[in-house]
């Protein structure tokens, strides 16, 4: 098989396991995040950060959506890593950005944030405090999910098809 048919073939099958009972969930709580004139706030690292930075744009200028990605000013970013340190750096911008119950945390992540590995700790940490305020959290992941689908209100987990 060709790599273009393999591709499809790979994309195809990601398409029948992904569960669409999640992705409606997780489009409800942003419509009601946007009905109460909440904010959505996109959090990723590495290419996940990219993904989130994207998704601000298309939120804001399609869907009318107040969002923002603390990665988006790398200034603010490096001066508070420096400050604060990397794994307390979302919760220090969210807390500047006073998050609230009417607000929603998008996580983007490859592994979903685990403390006991050292992974993503930052994401950790800013679910725990996104929880503290009650502020409703959905993600789209890969792997087993990790911390954001064990505490997200809808986590949508991509399926691995080709694992190399």
């Amino acid at each position: 098989m060709s790599y273009i048919a393999t591709h499809f073939e790979e994309t195809r099958q990601v398409l029948e396991q992904l569960n669409i009972n999640k992705v409606e969930q997780i489009v409800k709580i942003i419509a009601n995040t946007h009905d109460q004139g909440g904010r959505l706030f996109f959090l990723g690292v590495g290419g996940s950060a990219a993904n989130a930075s994207h998704a601000v744009n298309d939120f804001r200028k399609i869907c009318g959506i107040e969002a923002y990605a603390p990665t988006d000013n790398v200034s603010e970013l490096t001066a508070r890593t420096n400050d604060e340190g990397w794994e307390s750096v979302f919760v220090e911008w969210l807390k500047g950005s006073r998050l609230n119950d009417k607000d929603c945390i998008f996580v983007f992540s490859v592994g979903g944030g685990n403390r006991e590995k050292n992974v993503s700790t930052n994401l950790v940490h800013a679910l725990v405090y996104a929880k503290k305020q009650k502020t409703k959290v959905v993600g789209v992941v890969g792997r087993d999910g990790g911390y954001t689908a064990q505490i997200a209100d809808a986590c949508c987990i991509i399926p691995v098809v080709n694992p190399v």
